[in-house]
């Protein structure tokens, strides 16, 4: 059997790993849309500079019908995710931003929609198989959502909240996994559970009040 070929990057790591002005993008970035890494931020921006690649070469050589067809391929794509328009012209591809390709991600889309609290419970419920795409299970943060499928976004019904009572999960209301565990056990209070010391001296009370007759 011959050697397994290993994957090759689909990202560039920054030329120089100290430049100002790109760790407070990267930042703002992180706050924004809630990337658990710089590495998600790299491959969306090396899947925009693939887009804006092929537009230039298509620029450079419109005569070639390979071009043509791949130029076509492009436009519907990104007009399926949103990125432009009907009207759009193949140069307005060269003005996306990375920010508009984050904004299309499954973790954005659901904390937009309302099925989580935050970008953080968003990845928490994609990464643990909590929520479906167009009824299948989805657990790629990273999964680009097209318009079509942004309605048919949801919850996993096996969910313990959700399988209980469907009506029950309001929009902006969906507990963490933590919060099903604290309803169905109930908070533990402090002094309802004896400490060993206490154990130990009713012990010794109960010795001192037993009558001397009985312990001779």
């Amino acid at each position: 059997m011959g050697q397994i070929k290993k994957q090759r990057k689909k990202y560039d790591t920054p030329a120089h790993p100290w430049q100002a002005g790109r760790i407070a993008e990267e930042g703002k970035y992180t706050k924004e849309f809630g990337f658990k890494n710089k590495k998600e931020i790299w491959k969306v921006t090396a899947k925009l500079k693939n887009y804006k690649v092929q537009v230039k070469n298509y620029i450079a050589d419109k005569s070639s019908e390979q071009m043509q067809k791949e130029k076509d391929l492009l436009m519907s794509k990104l007009l399926k995710y949103g990125l432009i328009k009907k009207d759009s012209k193949v140069e307005d591809i060269l003005d996306l931003e990375p920010r508009h390709l984050m904004e299309r991600r499954l973790q954005t889309v659901i904390c937009k929609k309302g099925l989580a609290k935050s970008l953080n419970q968003s990845r928490q419920f994609i990464v643990h198989g909590h929520v479906t795409v167009n009824g299948k299970k989805m657990t790629v943060p990273s999964y680009l959502v097209s318009l079509e499928e942004e309605s048919k976004l949801g919850l996993n019904p096996k969910i313990p909240i959700v399988k209980e009572d469907p009506k029950s999960v309001k929009k902006g209301e969906v507990p963490v996994d933590g919060d099903l565990v604290k309803k169905e056990t109930g908070p533990v209070k402090k002094e309802e559970v004896p400490a060993a010391a206490d154990l130990v001296k009713e012990d010794k009370i109960k010795e001192k009040e037993v009558p001397k007759e009985v312990a001779k």
